[in-house]
Order: structure tokens, then sequence, then C-alpha cells
């Protein structure tokens, strides 16, 4: 008579406390550690060697989520392809896409930093990130540098363009200036919006 393929049940997730491995076929285990935590792992073989894949805690994932991601795991491991690789791989991508991700804020303060000291006069030190301050960051500060376009551009300009021109001249250079920073710094692409 066969065995079925899954053991553990959602009862016996939430009422199992003896610290182990808990196995539910097709290499997807239940860990529990000593200090009481659950965590699902996917445990297989590659090159020889036992390899342990952490899916995550059991309060995330249920049972039958942590069965699909077991299920994704083989069927990369039967192309070929070593899942805890995979996944290292795919969290590198994610935290250089983070890396790019720099907001506006940011690149202004890299751009300062790298021209700063080309600047003699104090006071114009001071308005460069004033006025970026005051006219710009309260709407493209926290944003992505690489999200910034020319509608964006100009609901910054057109409200002080009427007011204060000169300073919006400024202020629409200085924006265009951090922009072409992102840009050779690989932070955004294309034309600039400024």
């Amino acid at each position: 008579m066969a065995r079925p393929l899954h053991r553990l049940t959602a009862r016996r997730v939430e009422t199992a406390k003896a610290p182990g491995m808990y196995a539910d076929g097709g290499s997807l285990y239940m860990r529990i550690a000593p200090g009481g935590s659950k965590q699902w792992v996917f445990r297989y073989v590659r090159g020889g060697r036992l390899r342990d894949m952490h899916i995550g805690p059991v309060h995330t994932f249920s049972l039958a989520e942590a069965r699909e991601r077991a299920t994704e795991a083989r069927k990369l491991l039967v192309d070929g392809i070593d899942p805890l690789s995979a996944k290292r791989a795919r969290i590198a991508v994610l935290k250089a896409a983070d890396a790019k991700a720099m907001t506006f804020q940011q690149c202004v303060d890299g751009f300062i930093r790298d021209n700063e000291s080309s600047w003699t006069n104090p006071k114009h030190r001071r308005e460069w990130k004033a006025s970026l301050v005051k006219y710009v960051y309260p709407l493209l500060g926290s944003l992505p540098v690489a999200a910034i376009d020319t509608p964006l551009v100009l609901r910054v300009l057109k409200p002080i363009w009427g007011t204060v021109p000169e300073t919006a001249s400024r202020v629409r250079g200085r924006i265009e200036n951090v922009l072409g920073w992102a840009t050779v710094h690989h932070y955004r692409s294309g034309d600039n919006p400024a």
C-alpha cells in the first residue's frame, strides 16, 4: 500500500512543539528549533552534498504555500538548476536594484559631495541646497530619481516661476545638474527632464 505523499497536517504543524525535523514528503521539512521557532526547509542533495534551503517561517507560510515552494524547488532541480543558488542570485539582483534606487535627495547629497570643493563662495554653497530643500524636496525629495519626469519637474517649477522667476531658473538648473549627475552614476537613464 502506497504511503501518502504529505505526512504533515495543518493541525500537526500547529501543535508540534518538540525540537527536530518533521518530514512532509517531497523534501519539505518543518524544522523546530530548541527555542520553539518553526521554519520550513527544503532539503536536497546536490553534488554529493546535503543542502538546506530555508523557505520561511511557519507563521508566514502555510503548509500549502510551503508545499508550493518545495514543488518549485524540485522543478528547478529537474532542470539542472540548484534552487539555493537560484534563490541567492535572485536576492543579489534585488539588492543591486535597491542600491540603484536612489532618491532625488540622496542624489543631491552625492552631487554636492562631488562638487562643493569647487564652489568658492560660501553663500552659494548654502543657497544651493537650501533652494532644493525649500522648493524641490516636498515633491521630489523622496522619489526614486529614475522616476522623475518632465511633468514632475514642472509641478515644482510652475508655482514659483511667476512669483520668483530668478529663483525658479536657478532651481531648474540645479535639478538639471542633479539629474545629470544621477545619469552619469547610472541611477537613471534617458533624457534630462529639467
